[in-house]
């Protein structure tokens, strides 16, 4: 996959993380978290799994690493942030 790629899946993972789990970060942070979180995904997959799931951009194990990855770091994010903000 290349990095454009890696991008759009990242953005996508990240907002969907974030839609998910009902938090709000804005977009670019979304993004950034997503793109992130879909690297520590297949980082997981990999080293609990021992599957490469991040191969292909249409692959539905590719997103749903993704996802999963992004919903992992919105929560971590999520807890160190705290619920300051109103």
């Amino acid at each position: 996959m290349g990095i454009i790629a890696w991008i759009v899946l990242g953005a996508i993972a990240g907002l969907i993380a974030e839609s998910l789990l009902g938090r709000r970060t804005g977009v670019i942070m979304a993004c950034v978290i997503g793109i992130i979180g879909a690297l520590l995904g297949g980082f997981l997959a990999q080293a609990i799994f021992h599957i490469h799931s991040l191969n292909s951009f249409f692959n539905v194990s590719t997103w749903v690493t993704a996802i999963v990855g992004s919903i992992i770091l919105v929560w971590l994010v999520g807890l160190v942030g705290g619920r300051s903000r109103r």
